[in-house]
């Protein structure tokens, strides 16, 4: 590298596979994928080794992964406890076990299941080989669970669902911000509440972002009816309730199916198995709610009193979630950070699909965070992990976590500058010392190889500017190439069992995919896949990486496990709140328009209790205008809004009692012939059926 850092890629790429062992002990300990755990090039020591020990069983963790995870012990201070004194303060009760369960007894939420993070004689249990020593003191901290004083006057109830749940108090009940993802865990957390700080209703509830995990559980805790007959306001940023609809409904299927292995969901917690996912424990499995909100922030400075609370508003739009805000209370002197600030690296993009993020944006919201509250604020609070105190603790940690975000936006705009391309540059960047030895700025959720992979989709698109990817072949079809110039096999196999005993995990993982997306019934490729993936999950840092790792190994091993017990429990309730608009446009995302292509209809759609609208089929593609009526339509139909569904649904039944149809009378069937059902557990680590 040149003093002006200019990067030459044939330099770089040499020196990356030549120096294997530091890229793996380093991609270990920072939770990035290993490229060889142990040095590059040594294969050949075993090159001609049969087949290792290919059994769909988990296995231990290799000599290779124990250096990895042991050499995290030298980057990091494991005597510091600032952040368990942190997680630990405040605590004024606890069940001994908790364990959260629907009406139909099915557990939706267990921190019993992780009692295996709980030493002897309180001393919290040592890390095994077979976990990132970093995630398993997170995931000790995530283990405390229960009732905590953030400062007199608010409290948190922790543990007891992906996100907090906090309860500001007022002159007559209980201010609530971010009501947890499922109603049976936000109504054990306010049990919690009323057991040991007394009865008192509800007054307000303030929705951070319009991410699930933090709404979805409203229900537990208000009704629709509550929220009417105590004009409770439900406050929230300006453009909550399109995201969250659109985010739930749009991509909502691929979004829950790759979320299962972001979370662990198909995971049994254990040693070899989930861990925290560095922002709390995992998803909850419960019963999903929505309220529409009533009282939107548009502006930074805006205030609003509640029940005798002033709270301030910082909008910050773009940064974890495209509408987010944090709030500053001046009474208590108390800064809640929503998910802007969490102790730890955050996404900037999420492996379960969502918009990419924006690195900068960020900084610059924290910045002003600093600007507007840093020298008032006594302890900063939010939807993750625990609060911090102290005005100088506080200043340092805003500082230090903009300046994460800001790096990776900015040396990831260098080096994309200088033409690396995405792949290369998230195995170039790294955080400096100074910033990767803090505790709240480990990789536990986002890592930098992947946020940089982020800002580089930001500016630059899917697209490397060579031409060679310009029209790749599909995976299969291009695996079915590879094995085809291989030309055998089982010697692809032998090499790649030489290449996982000699530790290079990530290779093997990815020529072994290769051989099974060319043919999934290879065993041999499946289970060595298998088995690297697993490596690569018991040394990473972040909870999601090593959630993907093991889910995918666990699938290779045995399938996808199609058992409804790994979804939530979902509600009608953001579907009722879906517009026309919406619910048009996602008659299109249903609709084959390859299937339909010679299908061409214009329908009035007479709304009873909205807008008028004429609805175009051109081509098999969904069209809409609002407020239009067609006098030489094929077809009107007229229906309240939410009978809209009965189309979706291809619900025949629903529709003869609900739509009347005048004109075309097949002009249903027409509509709905093409539309196509979604399966939620489709393959991910092998080709589709």
């Amino acid at each position: 590298m040149t003093s002006n850092h200019r990067i030459d890629r044939r330099t770089f790429i040499a020196g990356t596979f030549a120096t294997g062992a530091l890229v793996a002990a380093g991609a270990a300990v920072c939770g990035c994928s290993a490229n060889g755990a142990s040095g590059g090039g040594g294969s050949s020591a075993a090159a001609g080794s049969a087949l290792g020990n290919l059994t769909a069983d988990p296995k231990p963790a290799t000599e290779a992964t124990r250096d990895a995870n042991d050499a995290v012990y030298a980057l990091l201070d494991f005597s510091d406890e600032r952040e368990r004194e942190f997680a630990s303060r405040g605590l004024i009760a606890a069940p001994d076990a908790l364990e959260i369960a629907d009406d139909a007894g099915k557990v939706v939420w267990s921190q019993k299941a992780y009692a295996f993070l709980d030493g002897a004689d309180g001393q919290p249990a040592g890390a095994p080989d077979t976990a990132n020593p970093s995630l398993w003191r997170n995931a000790q901290l995530n283990h405390l669970f229960g009732l905590f004083e953030v400062a007199d006057g608010i409290y948190q109830v922790r543990g007891y669902d992906m996100t907090n749940i906090t309860f500001v108090r007022g002159e007559t009940g209980w201010i609530v911000f971010d009501p947890l993802m499922s109603c049976e865990c936000s109504r054990a957390a306010f049990a919690l509440v009323t057991e040991h700080l007394g009865e008192r209703p509800i007054t307000g509830i303030v929705m951070s972002h319009p991410h699930v995990d933090h709404y979805g559980g409203i229900k537990g805790i208000v009704s629709e009816e509550d929220v009417a007959a105590h004009s409770i306001p439900l406050i929230v940023p300006s453009g909550f309730a399109e995201h969250a609809v659109a985010e739930n409904v749009y991509a909502g299927n691929a979004m829950g199916r790759r979320a299962g292995y972001q979370y662990g969901t198909f995971l049994e917690p254990g040693p070899q198995g989930k861990l925290s996912i560095g922002i709390g424990m995992g998803q909850s499995t419960g019963t999903v709610s929505y309220i529409a909100p009533n009282d939107l922030i548009t502006a930074t400075g805006e205030t609003r009193e509640v029940d005798g609370v002033l709270m301030e508003f910082q909008m910050t739009p773009g940064t974890e979630a495209p509408a987010e805000m944090n709030t500053w209370f001046p009474q208590f002197k108390a800064l809640w950070v929503a998910e802007n600030c969490t102790a730890t690296l955050h996404n900037l993009y999420t492996l379960r699909g969502a918009e990419v993020r924006d690195g900068n944006a960020w900084a610059n919201y924290l910045m002003e965070t600093l600007a507007r509250y840093g020298d008032l604020a006594e302890v900063t609070f939010q939807a993750y992990n625990w609060p911090h105190w102290g005005a100088e603790f506080i200043r340092e940690y805003l500082v230090n976590t903009a300046a994460m975000y800001k790096f990776i936006a900015d040396q990831t705009l260098m080096y994309l500058n200088q033409g690396l391309t995405s792949n290369e540059i998230a195995h170039l960047i790294q955080l400096p010392p100074a910033l990767e030895r803090s505790w709240y700025t480990r990789q536990y959720y986002g890592t930098i190889a992947h946020n940089a992979k982020a800002v580089y989709q930001k500016y630059m698109g899917w697209y490397d500017a060579n031409p060679v990817h310009l029209n790749a072949l599909p995976p299969g079809e291009s695996a079915g190439k590879f094995v085809e110039y291989f030309g055998d096999a089982d010697a692809v196999l032998a090499k790649a069992q030489a290449d996982f005993d000699d530790g290079q995990y990530q290779w093997v993982a990815e020529v072994t995919n290769l051989l099974v997306f060319a043919d999934p019934s290879n065993q041999p490729a499946r289970l060595l896949c298998a088995d690297a993936l697993e490596q690569l999950g018991y040394a990473a840092e972040s909870g999601p990486w090593r959630n993907a790792y093991l889910t995918a190994a666990k699938e290779l091993r045995g399938g996808v496990d199609a058992d409804p017990k790994f979804r939530a429990s979902g509600s009608a309730d953001i579907l009722r709140a879906m517009t026309p608009d919406m619910m048009l446009d996602y008659l299109g995302i249903l609709l084959d328009a390859n299937a339909a292509a010679d299908l061409d209809l214009v329908v009035n759609l007479a709304f009873t209790d909205d807008d008028p609208y004429a609805l175009t089929v051109r081509a098999g593609v969904v069209l809409y205008e609002r407020g239009v009526q067609y006098a030489d339509a094929d077809a009107t139909l007229t229906l309240p809004r939410l009978d809209l569904f009965a189309i979706l649904n291809r619900d025949e039944n629903a529709q003869a009692k609900s739509i009347q149809v005048d004109g075309d009378p097949d002009v249903l069937k027409k509509l709905t012939e093409h539309l196509v059902d979604f399966d939620f557990f489709f393959n991910i680590v092998e080709p589709q059926k």
